[in-house]
């Protein structure tokens, strides 16, 4: 019998999931990690204007997640994740509508990330969280029978090495993986698989200090707050203007902030992680490459960086890779409990 493993990583930004894993094929979807409460169901009373999204029950709250959240958006965004976000009911909303989204009633495993920095501490703690009987909403239930946590960048590590197809040729070499997130900046140190603890981190400065910083740029210029980071975002990615009351508002002269803010991270790093004499593979992934990439570039002036397609799951699709290996050599085995019903 094939173990069903799926896998989901919730970050700041967004929420990407696995769907299906077919030979190589790993397909993955994502939405946005926003979670808005409200006291009833609101798919149930939206009628003709059905937005893609799902309601999770949660401590008498239903919270709306899903591809079309921010059309459920009010002026206040809804809450983020932070430091302890795994213990909030926005983070178990998250994941619950991509269980939802998987449309399975059982998983054999179920493999999850955390950042580089809060890994050791909250592991145990996430697995236990993850396993056993989740509620869905609207009488749907999903089983979990074992939850297994990673660190965010060591998937992206295992699916470079897979898209590459030289896990063994890595096997006694370093490298760095550098993860710019919406929130955090994580990198790991690793020989062929294995980590290197103490010199992998993460900071908090991700994408949304550098939307922060220009959002308030905007409000004193504007003379009122402006919220709208998705929209800064968008404009940042495509190198376009920020349309403002029927105006446009240039972002080339946020751009030394944004590079300020890109190298503070990388310092960071460089004094944990070291020289990196020694790192033959510099990788670098994440929804926020874009914005770090020429910071690392200079950091890394003797090295070559490279990307892996679709930067934006490179987590899951590693978790991905790993859980199936793991459920053939161990769950198929029978030589680890497979945590049913805990």
């Amino acid at each position: 019998m094939t173990l069903i493993v799926r896998s989901i990583d919730v970050g700041y930004g967004y929420t990407k999931y696995t769907t299906a894993h077919v030979g190589d094929e790993i397909r993955c979807a994502h939405f946005p990690s926003l979670a808005y409460p409200s006291a009833r169901d609101p798919v149930g009373s939206l009628g003709a204007e059905r937005r893609r999204t799902v309601a999770i029950p949660i401590d008498q709250l239903f919270y709306e997640v899903g591809p079309d959240v921010l059309l459920a958006a009010d002026t206040f965004r809804a809450a983020q994740i932070h430091d302890n976000y795994i213990d909030t009911p926005e983070y178990l909303a998250l994941v619950r509508g991509a269980l939802r989204l998987m449309k399975l009633e059982y998983i054999d495993l179920l493999v999850v990330g955390l950042p580089v920095a809060l890994f050791a501490t909250h592991k145990a703690r996430l697995e236990k969280r993850m396993t056993g009987l989740h509620d869905l909403g609207a009488g749907k239930t999903v089983q979990v029978r074992k939850a297994l946590a990673m660190a965010q960048p060591n998937g992206a590590l295992i699916d470079y090495a897979t898209q590459q197809d030289r896990v063994m040729a890595m096997a006694h070499e370093f490298s760095l993986v550098i993860d710019p997130g919406a929130r955090t900046f994580d990198w790991l140190v690793a020989q062929g698989m294995k980590l290197s603890p103490k010199r992998s981190h993460s900071v908090n400065r991700g994408i949304n200090d550098i939307l922060q910083l220009i959002a308030d740029d905007i409000s004193l210029e504007i003379g009122q707050p402006y919220t709208q980071l998705d929209v800064i975002d968008q404009a940042l990615r495509r190198d376009k203007s920020v349309p403002i009351f029927q105006h446009t508002y240039s972002l080339a002269r946020m751009r030394p902030v944004v590079d300020s803010i890109a190298r503070q991270a990388v310092g960071a790093m460089l004094r944990r992680a070291g020289e990196c004499y020694d790192v033959q593979n510099v990788i670098l992934v994440g929804g926020g490459a874009y914005l770090f990439k020429k910071a690392i570039k200079a950091a890394f002036a003797q090295h070559r960086i490279v990307e892996v397609k679709e930067p934006l799951f490179a987590n899951v699709r590693g978790f991905q890779i790993a859980g199936r290996d793991y459920a053939q050599t161990v769950l198929a085995s029978g030589s680890e409990d497979d945590g049913g019903g805990q």
